[in-house]
């Protein structure tokens, strides 16, 4: 064990949405900091995909295995890179709706209250959607929260047949919208170009080290509070000391180290005396839905737009059901790089065609249902394995989502008799894992305080996805990024 020379002010481990958010956040504070990620910086981003690379899974998963609830292997489609998994996203950043805080009555059960409101949340929304630029427009969609500033930017344009698409559902009474999308100078921003790089540019006092998979927390004899995070860089273990410790690792990763962290004054795994690290994952009802059209598109655009008509219900169900958007080109979008069982029902339906032709003749629809936060649904840790037990729930709403949006698309195309290829996301799929320790006041039914800090260990925080709740049919990041500036300016306030 290699006990390194420095001592660090604060110690954050990741630099997706949440850590590299807070890495720009405490920067500028002179505070010494080391940052600690598992991956290196990506050589391509998917905004630069070409051709049929999608479909390359491979290059879309960690090179590791986790396990089903049945004990069956899989890779999982997540990015261990500088900027996480947001090189990988497709720049969608979304504000949860106010009644989405609020407790929420699904058909399958309860959608949980927070203990924030959209209102202590919204001057970071507005501080999230600056600094990762954000471009959208404001009173198309009658779901869309209040906001206290404008976008920054105009909203991206679509592409003709899009627009088309569009106008047309427009006439079917229902209000498609411009998606708030981050847009930078070198496309889609995300944790690495909008926090970490331009951060150590102009600070000193960061220290990233890549390839650094942090394996264990250590406490002091109490347990109160982390002294040293261990990790393993080259083969080699290292020891790193710091006043704070911050896990950003996705909800997924984060609860998996607090469980692989147990010691004598924390049985159960660190900061897990309410025993609810790692329950409670959320991961949404994802679906994509093909529309197979007569002229081709380039198959490489940016998502543009969504609708939210049904996202509290319709006339015929009063329940929520989701969210939809435009899945992009589909030789751009990384969820396609699951999804070749979908094009091959459409090859059947059009012989002859290529993956690459198909893909051109192809417009990808994204629904997104809130599934409900379920104990049994969790991260658990066993002889050094992470299982990921899932469950889906709030199915029927789902169902009714994808139904009535095939629906709206057999009007568009004026064939009812029409097949539109779908297939619901596999387990592998984590792109929008929530929940697995949540945030509340009382330490007995969640794990960590109103600022993400753990309840059991004073100098510990956790600033991903882990905290939410609930997770809304909205694409988390956003959220995730307004949390890091949130408690990036209470750390601010701790350091001095």
């Amino acid at each position: 064990m290699i006990i390194d020379d420095h001592y660090y002010d604060v110690i954050i481990i990741g630099t997706g949405a949440g850590g590299g958010t807070l890495t720009h956040k405490l920067a500028a504070t002179g505070k010494k900091i080391l940052v600690l990620e598992r991956g290196e910086f990506l050589a391509k981003e998917s905004s630069e995909l070409v051709d049929v690379e999608v479909f390359k899974k491979e290059d879309f998963h960690a090179p590791e295995q986790w396990y089903d609830s049945d004990g069956e292997p899989f890779h999982p489609q997540t990015s261990y890179s500088v900027g996480g998994n947001t090189k990988l996203y497709s720049g969608v950043l979304s504000r949860m709706r106010e009644r989405d805080f609020e407790q929420v009555q699904h058909q399958d059960g309860i959608s949980p209250e927070w203990p924030l409101k959209y209102k202590d949340f919204e001057p970071y929304y507005t501080e999230a959607e600056q600094l990762y630029r954000v471009h959208g427009i404001l009173g198309e969609d009658p779901t869309e929260p209040p906001h206290s500033q404008d976008y920054p930017f105009d909203a991206v344009d679509s592409e003709p047949h899009i627009e088309e698409i569009c106008q047309q559902v427009s006439q079917q009474g229902l209000n498609p919208a411009h998606l708030p999308i981050g847009i930078g100078d070198q496309g889609r921003t995300d944790a690495e170009d909008t926090g970490v790089t331009p951060a150590m540019k102009v600070n000193e006092n960061i220290t990233l080290k890549t390839s650094a998979r942090v394996v264990c927390l250590h406490t002091n004899p109490s347990g109160k509070e982390v002294k040293a995070v261990q990790a393993e860089i080259g083969g080699k273990f290292y020891l790193f000391m710091g006043d704070i410790v911050v896990l950003c690792c996705g909800a997924i990763n984060s609860a998996a180290l607090l469980l692989r962290s147990e010691n004598d004054s924390h049985p159960f795994g660190l900061a897990n005396s309410s025993q609810l690290v790692g329950c409670n994952l959320m991961k949404q009802l994802m679906t994509v839905v093909v529309q197979i059209t007569a002229t081709p598109n380039s198959g490489l655009f940016q998502r543009t737009h969504y609708l939210n008509d049904f996202y509290w219900g319709d006339r015929d169900f009063s329940y929520p059901m989701g969210h939809i958007q435009n899945a992009g080109g589909i030789l751009r979008d990384v969820i396609f790089a699951e999804s070749p069982p979908i094009l091959s029902v459409a090859t059947k339906l059009m012989p002859g065609f290529g993956l690459k032709q198909l893909a051109k003749r192809s417009i990808g629809w994204w629904l997104q249902t809130e599934d409900l936060p379920r104990p049994k649904n969790r991260v658990r840790v066993d002889k050094n394995k992470l299982y990921v037990d899932y469950t889906p729930n709030n199915t029927e709403a789902h169902d009714r989502l994808v139904y009535r949006w095939i629906d709206v698309l057999k009007a568009v195309d004026g064939n009812k008799q029409n097949v539109y290829p779908r297939g619901e996301t596999p387990i592998s799929v984590v792109a929008h894992q929530v929940g697995t320790c949540r945030f509340g006041e009382d330490p007995k039914t969640s794990v960590l305080d109103l600022y993400c800090r753990t309840h059991d260990v004073d100098n510990l925080y956790v600033v991903d996805g882990s905290f939410f709740p609930s997770a809304s049919a909205t694409s988390p990041a956003l959220t995730v990024i307004a949390n890091a500036l949130r408690v990036g300016e209470h750390l601010i306030e701790r350091l001095g």
